[in-house]
């Protein structure tokens, strides 16, 4: 599929190495599954590439833990080549070649630890490379200290000659601060005619894909740069404070986004919000708030302090209390949450519905203007609009081996320490008496009362203590 660029058609293909361990990170788990600002560090840098083309232009390379990298990115349509054995960058590439060695246009390299690198800095990266028709175009930028990267040495035109290791380097080149990120966007046939010349000419005994800026240079062709101001964009994760500084930026970024778009965000710096969430205009977001996965919050809410919503879609004007804990969750129009709530997986909370202090729902449907205010958990259950629940009601779901449903109809009043043991149902507009154990179903209308009659012995409390002191 080509992709349009100007005034001309270019097919773009798109390699991300994501197959090393990265033992810096003193992780049993593989470095580009680690998580910045909700997503893995690969699936960042997989969605950056996806604004230039589609994800069927786009090959991850794996090999650590190559089928956990796998289930992170193959629901976005991407391809796979397992570098079985990892021998450097240079090899890495060379794992590609036998899929896409005839795949005509540009072809980029990635990482997959880098997730601030922008869509909009690949599009620059590949219009240069297409403008100037070169055989490679290489990302570079200016470090005030460029100690651990590679040197960028420059002809007297401005085009890339060489890349040297900092190991490699002389003191002359060492006060070079031009550094090479090793993102690169090549003229994929003169790539692949010429990567297999690299070799493994190293203490390593690696295959470093600098080399490839030689070997063009070479054969006479010309390798360019892009120069980039914001380095930060090109910073790699190598260990956990890497991890943080990195996963700082993508939230300050996305709480600046979300500010500028209308949304108050009290005391910013205390609050988390992943990449995918999104809120409407004249929302309040107050402090120490977590806002994750696919979360949409509309206009007018009020998300109440420390509270944590997560993969839950919240309508205009709800407001959350503090302290709430929402996940996976749906919460229509006007309806008031918390504080102290909890909202576990599968609920639905209508319009105008009330879920107040330590009341918990479970895979539970609470009707338009329906009320739990206090102390209750409702499990399991379909709770029609207007209902009443008392304070420390439950719904008794589980029998010690399987789940029921508990259905109560619209307008119906559930007296406080009520136990409804399901599966059970309760009528339209019937009436559970407090402290009422419910076993069995209530037609609409009635009255249930399940408790033993109150029994008083007047003066019991004296003739028990009189018997004590005999």
């Amino acid at each position: 599929m080509n992709q349009k660029l100007g005034e001309e058609h270019v097919r773009i293909s798109v390699v991300v190495l994501a197959a090393g361990l990265g033992t810096r990170m003193k992780s049993k788990l593989a470095k580009v599954l680690h998580r910045v600002g909700g997503m893995s560090l690969v699936e960042h840098v997989v969605r950056a590439a996806m604004d230039l083309t589609p994800a069927s232009e786009i090959t991850v390379v794996v090999g650590h833990q190559a089928e956990d990298v796998r289930d992170q990115v193959a629901p976005l349509g991407v391809n796979f080549i397992h570098q079985v054995e990892q021998q450097g960058t240079g090899h890495a590439l060379l794992s590609c070649r036998e899929s896409l060695h005839s795949t005509p246009g540009l072809l980029l390299v990635l990482y997959g630890d880098t997730p601030l690198l922008s869509a909009a800095t690949l599009r620059r990266l590949v219009d240069r490379q297409r403008r100037h028709r070169a055989a490679a175009t290489l990302i570079t930028t200016h470090l005030d200290d460029p100690a651990g990267y590679g040197r960028v040495i420059l002809d007297d035109q401005g085009h890339v000659r060489s890349i040297v290791e900092q190991k490699a380097a002389s003191p002359q080149q060492l006060s070079i601060r031009l550094i090479n990120s090793g993102i690169y966007c090549f003229n994929a046939a003169l790539l692949w005619k010429h990567i297999g010349e690299i070799r493994p000419d190293n203490p390593a005994n690696e295959y470093y894909l600098t080399d490839i800026v030689d070997i063009l240079h070479r054969h006479g062709h010309c390798v360019q740069a892009l120069e980039i101001k914001e380095a930060s964009e090109l910073l790699g994760i190598n260990t956990r404070v890497d991890l943080a500084v990195v996963d700082k930026v993508i939230r300050d970024r996305k709480a600046r986004e979300l500010m500028l778009a209308g949304v108050t965000i009290e005391k910013p710096e205390t609050v988390t919000i992943d990449a995918h969430v999104t809120i409407g205009p004249d929302t309040i977001v107050e402090p120490n708030v977590r806002l994750l996965g696919a979360t949409s919050i509309g206009e007018d809410c009020r998300i109440g302090a420390c509270s944590v919503i997560e993969s839950s879609r919240l309508a205009d004007r709800v407001t959350v209390g503090p302290m709430s804990i929402v996940a996976e969750t749906l919460v229509a129009a006007g309806a008031r949450i918390g504080p102290f709530s909890r909202l576990r997986p599968g609920s639905e909370i209508g319009p105008g519905a009330h879920v107040g202090n330590f009341v918990e729902l479970k895979n539970t449907k609470l009707g338009a203007g329906a009320k739990a205010n206090h102390l209750a958990y409702l499990g399991d259950a379909d709770i029609g609009d207007r209902v009443n629940v008392g304070a420390g009601s439950i719904t008794c779901n589980y029998d010690g081996e399987a789940k029921h449903r508990t259905g109560i109809g619209a307008g119906a009043f559930i007296g406080s320490n009520a136990t409804l043991v399901a599966p059970v149902t309760i009528g339209e507009d019937s009436y559970v008496g407090a402290a009422s154990v419910i076993t069995k179903d209530v037609p609409e209308g009635a009255l249930a009362l399940g408790r033993a009659r109150q029994v008083v012995k007047e003066g019991w409390v004296r003739r028990r203590r009189a018997k004590k002191q005999d």
